[in-house]
């Protein structure tokens, strides 16, 4: 259901976007019940009820994950493009962008001291890979970039583990996006990061990192909450804790990609622009299901909703579905678009949750 709402707050804006005049907003909006009362009805309980879901299922099975660079996300790419264009959608197209491509290769963390030990990681993209034979030293954990920095000393020539404590996704991912260039800029050799979650079921975590510019780049990953924990409570009795860390990641040349787009083109202002988007890369490891499938498949459903019920609203519903989100290039594939519509003179564009990536309100949690 939370689904289903989603995707009709996206049309009601669509149908009457940017009243200005407050004192006009509910006079406004009752003239849209009818409209409303039809959408829900064939979003929730007609021939729409489970269709975004079961796109998306098809879709998934079909592709599996779809990281940036890969044939396979251009293979995604390409069959909803030809189904957006099957089902009558207007201005279907790519917009075409340039995307780097970053494969993970084999990867391995083994602690040989205080015990033997062989850690779940997952590499974390863009991370450049460790020498052949690994990298073999002793670990400091610690807790946050400030305790780093007041460690820097006992840093260097060491794997810098941050086993930082859960406080929300937007507080905490600073560790992995930024916790290789804060390790190396103290002389670590490499970075394990505790994974970003508050929860786990010792399942290493992956996602970007980003080096900063003119710092050393050392090879970095994320390991399970369990094992960060471990190894700070073997920290705190005093143990010597060694681990081998082998990564054969590698960045490839960047490859051609495109944002989809499609439209439900307005009747009245058509140069003005409701615009819906998620993302429709993932990453290697997974099928890229709630990251982002869902934003981009309801982002979709929406225009489907608008054009099997004949519903043509006053301003342009465009859809973009964005390329590489999980890589820097999400900010260029972004921009490509933001370019293509200056240069269309669009006289307005509102984002109606048009993140670039939408995952966190695309399932019901309870």
């Amino acid at each position: 259901m939370q689904k289903q709402w989603k995707i009709l707050i996206f049309i009601v804006i669509s149908l009457k976007c940017c009243v200005t005049a407050p004192i006009d907003i509910r006079e406004e909006i009752s003239k849209y019940k009818d409209v409303a009362d039809k959408i829900i009805q064939y979003a929730v309980y007609g021939a729409a009820q489970n269709q975004s879901y079961n796109r998306l299922a098809k879709f998934t099975d079909m592709f599996g994950n779809r990281v940036a660079g890969s044939q396979n996300l251009e293979n995604s790419i390409s069959y909803i493009l030809h189904s957006m264009m099957s089902e009558g959608l207007e201005n279907v197209h790519g917009e075409h962008v340039k995307v780097p491509h970053w494969v993970r290769g084999k990867e391995s963390a083994t602690m040989l001291e205080p015990q033997y030990h062989e850690m779940a990681i997952l590499g974390l993209g863009s991370s450049i890979a460790t020498p052949k034979n690994g990298i073999k030293a002793e670990v400091l954990v610690v807790n946050s970039f400030e305790e780093l920095r007041k460690k820097a000393q006992l840093a260097e020539g060491k794997i810098v583990v941050f086993n930082q404590k859960w406080i929300s996704y937007g507080e905490t991912v600073k560790y992995r996006s930024q916790g290789a260039s804060e390790a190396a800029r103290v002389g670590a050799l490499a970075s394990l990061i505790r994974s970003v979650t508050p929860f786990s079921i010792y399942s290493p975590h992956t996602g970007h990192q980003a080096y900063s510019e003119g710092v050393r780049k050392i090879p970095t990953a994320c390991i399970t909450v369990e094992d960060a924990d471990m190894m700070e409570r073997m920290s705190k009795r005093g143990s010597k804790i060694v681990v081998v860390l082998k990564m054969s990641a590698q960045t490839l040349n960047s490859t051609d990609s495109r944002n989809i787009v499609a439209e439900v083109v307005g009747h009245k202002y058509p140069e003005q622009t409701v615009l819906v988007s998620g993302h429709i890369d993932s990453w290697d490891v997974g099928q890229g299901a709630m990251d982002d499938g869902g934003g981009a498949f309801i982002s979709w459903q929406a225009l489907t909703i608008l054009h099997e019920l004949d519903l043509r609203p006053k301003r342009t519903v465009r859809a973009v579905l964005w390329t590489a989100e999980q890589t820097p290039a999400a900010a260029v594939a972004m921009a490509a678009v933001i370019s293509k519509l200056k240069n269309r003179n669009d006289a307005s564009v509102t984002f109606a949750a048009a993140s670039s990536s939408s995952e966190n309100n695309t399932i019901n949690k309870e």
